[in-house]
């Protein structure tokens, strides 16, 4: 599983909005690195945020 997976799944188990450094804990992943994937989920509009610095999957 690369990175990119690794963040997404840490969306899907939560049930509430995470911000970078949690994500980081949940998935292992280092935080500079989800800082740039979810930089990238942004653009593509796959996570929102329903509060500042906070994130989550987007209603599809």
């Amino acid at each position: 599983m690369d990175d990119k997976e690794k963040v997404m799944e840490a969306f899907r188990s939560s049930d509430e909005p995470l911000n970078a450094k949690t994500v980081s804990e949940i998935s292992g992943v280092d935080k500079k690195e989800v800082d740039k994937i979810m930089k990238e989920l942004k653009k593509d509009e796959t996570i929102v945020s329903p509060k500042r610095c906070y994130w989550t999957l987007a209603e599809k």
